[in-house]
């Protein structure tokens, strides 16, 4: 079984940026913690600034068998990219959008999703946790 994680842009910065909101681990660090929970989950990882790179991977994984589903955190683009709404209905994996920030304790936009209809669920303010609560809802599916 495999479950794909997306990060979207600014995300390649975890571990410097803002370290009060998004912790100091690197995403490579915590990777290798989710690998060690689940050893029977080939869990593969994606991320890219731009938005183009972000639907072509969905539309890659989301019709793979083998994917089980797509952990996404789209960044900025949850609140901006109708785009990214269209791909994620478009395809058959389930994908559960995740945030590390209480995205609901912060500026107003960043409390309006436009991606969240088209997931399965949605999972925000449990820091870097909020992925292994992600691949787990998706094993739970």
């Amino acid at each position: 079984m495999k479950i794909l994680i997306v990060n979207g842009p600014n995300l390649n910065l975890l571990g410097r940026r803002e370290p009060d909101i998004y912790g100091s681990l690197t995403m490579e660090g915590y990777l290798e913690v989710l690998r060690g929970c689940y050893p029977e989950v080939e869990i593969d990882y994606f991320q890219s600034n731009s938005e183009g790179p972000l639907i072509d991977r969905l539309q890659q994984e989301g019709f793979e068998p083998d994917t089980k589903g797509i952990v996404l955190n789209a960044g900025a683009y949850t609140h901006t990219s109708l785009a990214l709404h269209d791909a994620i209905k478009a395809i058959d994996t389930p994908v559960v959008e995740v945030h590390i920030s209480n995205v609901h304790s912060r500026e107003e936009i960043r409390r309006q999703s436009l991606i969240a209809p088209a997931c399965a669920g949605v999972i925000a303010g449990f820091g870097m946790d909020s992925y292994r609560l992600g691949v787990e809802a998706l094993i739970a599916l």
